[in-house]
């Protein structure tokens, strides 16, 4: 039997990993890594920075091309749907061809593996078509959303409050209401100016890393600040990966 392990790796720090991760890689034979482009080869980079550091014996790298698609499509649900069905296609392919029978392979994942990402998912799409391809288990490590939270020295909720953990997209026409805390993921162009100019921001880029931007305060006096880092950041590294908490004053 194949197996699996999905490992989540923090969000930029090496030293992010949990002991349980170590040792999850400790024995791994393949690595699967889809690159994103040539502007992402430093995240291809720290994930064979981790390899060279944690796992014990001759291991491969398998790269491939992520599928491209749409960043702005007309509809977003086909579109990712027709994406994660590329991604199924591709990687079962990949470990179909690479990882032998009482092989291990890893997939290192950004952050934690059940928040925001698809990994867990495809990997369940290629199940669904051949339920005997591969076992897999997964680690879970340490998120954008804490590292935000200890980078500020800050607590997520208010007390006795809900956390609302939701995606740019999604607060396009304003907040949820009732919830005091709102932590937004994968806004790939915020605004900011169709929300209430008196909420508390802390936004956070390049968590763990040595590139690491921080700012807090007053939205509608640190927002413009807030685009300008962001924007100039994005065009210094080809990428960029932020997060941000909005708390009504």
């Amino acid at each position: 039997m194949r197996t699996l392990r999905v490992i989540g790796i923090g969000t930029g720090d090496p030293e992010h990993l949990t002991l349980q991760a170590v040792q999850a890689l400790a024995d791994v034979d393949v690595v699967f890594v889809l690159d994103k482009g040539a502007d992402t080869d430093d995240l291809v980079a720290l994930r064979s920075t981790i390899c060279a550091r944690h796992i014990r014996d001759d291991y491969r790298l398998v790269v491939a091309q992520d599928p491209p698609r749409e960043r702005r499509p007309a509809d977003y649900a086909a579109t990712v749907e027709a994406w994660h069905a590329a991604r199924a296609d591709l990687l079962g392919g990949l470990i179909a061809a690479n990882l032998g029978a009482g092989e291990v392979g890893a997939f290192l994942v950004w952050g934690d593996p059940a928040l925001y990402d698809s990994t867990l998912r495809i990997l369940e799409r290629i199940l669904a078509r051949d339920a005997g391809a591969f076992a897999y288990t997964v680690i879970p490590g340490i998120s954008s959303v804490q590292m935000l939270a200890a980078a500020h020295r800050i607590p997520l909720n208010r007390i006795g409050g809900a956390v609302h953990i939701t995606t740019g997209r999604a607060i396009a026409d304003g907040l949820p209401e009732g919830v005091g805390s709102v932590v937004v993921m994968l806004d790939a162009d915020p605004r900011f100016d169709h929300l209430d100019p008196d909420l508390t921001i802390h936004w956070g880029a390049y968590l763990g890393s040595p590139d690491q931007l921080l700012i807090a305060g007053r939205l509608g006096t640190v927002g413009p600040e807030i685009r300008l880092q962001r924007a100039a950041a994005r065009s210094r590294h080809g990428w960029i990966m932020d997060v941000y908490l909005l708390q009504a004053p």
